[in-house]
């Protein structure tokens, strides 16, 4: 994984839950994980990892992640151990 991908992963799980990570570094981090990205109806986006589907919502107009979806995607990697 390269550098940008573990610093990414390293803000994913930071205390207390980080509001600036851009979704471009969060999509890049999944795709190095090997997901599938593909664009949905609106501003979702399906990410395929893991054997599963989940459905995120790309941010706009700002291109921060919120932190609700930041703590879904971390317990997302801890259940299949992807740690920083």
């Amino acid at each position: 994984m390269k550098r940008k991908h573990q610093k990414t992963l390293e803000q994913i799980y930071s205390r207390p839950t980080s509001a600036n990570i851009a979704w471009s570094e969060i999509e890049s981090l999944f795709k190095a994980l090997g997901a599938d990205v593909s664009e949905r109806s609106g501003s979702r986006v399906a990410i395929v990892l893991f054997g599963e589907v989940r459905v995120f919502h790309r941010p706009h107009p700002s291109p921060n992640t919120d932190k609700g979806a930041i703590v879904s995607i971390r317990k997302w990697l801890e259940l299949y151990e992807v740690t920083p």
